[in-house]
């Protein structure tokens, strides 16, 4: 949730309630228990996922990551993969002990450079030479290294990683006898973001740009100084400059969108700025003849959403042009090589990837259709590559499965893996159908509903509203695990991309400019009423829930309605001001969210959170939260549930431990048990069956 980038995409504690339902059903009368029809959180660990499709220059191989959900461990482990595009013959490359992530081909497609912590240690970047099968650790590092890219000769490696600095201190404790026992030392925090989502307190350093020898050796550092620098590493085509986006502007702290894309001389080490617009920009991919760059950017109006828009300009940073003016979508990924320019956007609850010509009014889509491995909700999303004859690798999209990697050539599409065909055999899953739903207005508000398996013409059944976050994100019909359990339990799921989200253009993500989450509440309860009058939704059972964006939303809308049986309201925001201050994000709701900070409008805090009408609520909701969520961080969750107390509305509190705001940094039981908890809550409060 609030993320603008360029790529601008439980347990129950001791206190809650033991809302647990089983894992799998034993339905059988002689004690041996038949296999499930449907989806279970015990088929959580069966699953596997299709990441980060890298295709060989030649387009002859792709190498890929498969992440499969280990039982034994509770945690996904990921490995690499290796398929023949022509044969589709696949074969492990980098599997055991650790993790290893992040394959990418050198430019004669000889070499495979990765990291790997298959040593015990930390992240260490490897090179694996395809043809004897040998690999080589080229550089052990403190933190994992981020944007490797092969030198266009394929003698160095180019790669971030972090720096660890000293920060500030203040004064010094006693000196400390020898054998004593003392206390965990004093932090002093002088930063203003001095902790992220997902990495816990930041650690003081720096992310700094490096290039390393392809056969190993002392890396060497490029860049320096109190900034982080090096995101999107490109080289030029001879070798001699890395172009790289960064924030240097000495107030760079307060600038979430200050970046700018530099210029590195290898040879001298000096940095020159190519862009300087008040707006970020970054991304950058270079023409193969060295003579141009095209990247990503938005001018920063001050708005909450600018739709990114692509760009090219001189290698020198002059002439700079935006291109496909006319096009209404905004861009997340782009690749430029000896194929052309692509470049990837959302468009109608699809991820989709284009060539773009320098000259051309409008993008040229290709048929792909890329999938998101966001596998808890069906998030749009994805990833791509493209070989130097122009076939796409990509992460497929199927509302029944999670992604395989998928390949477009001359050929047409066809899909290499079948991940998850074994372990899902045999299960009946939800259907997910389109709804209509126009407002008053004449704005039609794309939406789905997902069925539970088993259903007939003509049912009418308990229906959840699931909303999505961001709230400038979108949904698709791709495969969601919570859903699918919900599906599992009678329930069918709701979902839509109301005012706000992204795909259909500026003016549509710009009708909750200023009010959010006001303006979406009418549009999501025509979205319900549309369930309901097109024979779906039982109106007599009808739930509420979403996280992050869709966590505000839901704890808003409660207080606006009761026409909700129950509600789950996740890792929500409660209080703007808090929100606002204690986030990883003071930089950017304050200023962009809200219009001003919280001494300056006070109103407009207090109007737009779900605490000013408190006083409405009668749903009964659960409230859940991770306990190192640093986005909308746990105090906003346990604000809500007091409150919810203290009005004598029913309610619990689900706190998964070691959880961020990712719904996939909790392990596959803590996800299991997570979406159990809200089941068992919605069954507490269905009037079509005795609660179990």
């Amino acid at each position: 949730m609030f993320a603008r980038s360029f790529a601008l995409k439980a347990i129950l504690s001791a206190s809650a309630l033991a809302l647990t339902t089983p894992l799998a059903a034993d339905d059988s009368s002689d004690g041996v228990s038949a296999p499930e029809q449907h989806f279970t959180g015990d088929d959580i660990f069966g699953l596997s996922v299709a990441a980060d499709p890298q295709i060989s220059p030649d387009g002859s191989k792709i190498a890929y990551v498969r992440r499969t959900n280990d039982i034994m461990t509770d945690r996904a482990v990921s490995s690499i993969w290796l398929i023949d595009v022509r044969s589709g013959e696949e074969t492990p490359l980098v599997t055991g002990e650790g993790t290893h992530v992040s394959p990418r081909w050198s430019p004669d497609g000889g070499r495979l450079a990765y990291v790997s912590t298959e040593s015990g240690g930390g992240p260490e970047l490897h090179v694996r030479w395809m043809g004897t099968g040998e690999s080589a650790n080229i550089t052990a590092l403190a933190e994992g290294p981020g944007g490797i890219q092969w030198s266009p000769d394929g003698t160095q490696i180019a790669y971030t990683a972090r720096v660890p600095g000293k920060g500030l201190t203040l004064g010094a404790a006693p000196a400390k006898p020898e054998g004593a026992e003392w206390g965990k030392p004093i932090q002093v925090i002088d930063r203003l973001v001095y902790r992220r989502d997902g990495g816990s307190y930041v650690k003081p350093g720096t992310t700094q740009l490096f290039v390393v020898s392809a056969k190993g050796g002392a890396p060497r550092q490029l860049t320096f100084g109190e900034y982080s620098n090096g995101g999107a590493v490109e080289w030029s085509p001879d070798g001699s400059k890395l172009y790289f986006s960064a924030n240097r502007k000495e107030d760079w702290e307060l600038e979430i969108f200050g970046s700018e894309i530099y210029a590195l001389n290898i040879a001298s080490g000096d940095i020159t700025a190519l862009t300087t617009r008040d707006g970020p920009d970054g991304g950058a991919q270079v023409s193969p003849d060295g003579s141009q760059i095209a990247y990503l950017g938005f001018d920063d109006l001050g708005n909450a959403f600018d739709q990114t828009n692509l760009y090219v300009m001189n290698s020198d940073g002059s002439g700079s042009r935006q291109l496909v003016p006319g096009f209404d979508r905004g861009f997340d990924g782009i690749e430029w090589n000896d194929a052309g320019l692509f470049a990837s956007y959302e468009d109608d609850g699809e991820h989709r990837v284009a060539r773009i010509g320098l000259n051309a009014a409008a993008p040229d889509p290709l048929d792909a259709r890329v999938g998101s491995g966001y596998y808890a909700l069906p998030y749009t999303g994805g990833q791509w590559s493209v070989s130097d004859n122009g076939s796409l690798a990509f992460t497929t999209q199927s509302s029944v499965a999670p992604p395989d990697v998928g390949v477009q050539t001359r050929r047409g599409i066809r899909t290499l893996t079948s991940l998850n065909a074994v372990s899902l055999a045999g299960k009946e899953m939800g259907e997910t159908r389109e709804l209509s739903v126009t407002m008053d207005d004449g704005t039609v508000i794309p939406a789905w509903i997902m069925l539970p398996p088993g259903y007939e013409a003509g049912d009418t059944v308990p229906a959840i509203l699931e909303m999505h976050g961001g709230p400038y994100a979108a949904y698709g019909p791709e495969f969601s695990v919570d859903y699918q359990l919900y599906g599992a339990a009678g329930y069918a799921v709701v979902f839509a991309n109301p005012g706000g989200s992204t795909g259909y253009g500026e003016a549509f993500a710009d009708r909750i400019e200023d009010n959010y989450p006001i303006s979406n509440v009418p549009e999501l309860m025509a979205v319900v009423d549309a369930a309901v009058a097109q024979g779906f939704a039982d109106q007599e059972n009808l739930f509420v829930t979403g996280g992050s964006g869709g966590g505000i939303l839901t704890a808003y809308v409660v207080g606006k309605t009761d026409r909700f049986n129950a509600a789950a309201v996740h890792k929500p925001v409660i209080n703007w001001v808090s929100q606002g201050l204690m986030s990883d994000l003071p930089t950017l709701i304050p200023r962009y969210w809200l219009g001003g900070l919280p001494w300056e409008k006070p109103e407009e805090y207090w109007e737009r959170g779900p605490l000013s009408n408190m006083a409405n609520v009668t749903t009964p909701t659960l409230v859940l939260v991770g306990a190192d969520d640093y986005r909308t961080p746990r105090s906003e969750a346990e604000q809500f549930y007091a409150a919810l107390k203290l009005v004598g509305v029913d309610t619990a509190l689900v706190v998964t431990p070691d959880s961020s705001h990712n719904n996939l940094s909790q392990s596959p039981s803590q996800q299991a048990a997570r979406t159990a908890s809200v089941i068992a809550w919605f069954d507490k409060y269905r009037t079509d069956k005795e609660a179990e």
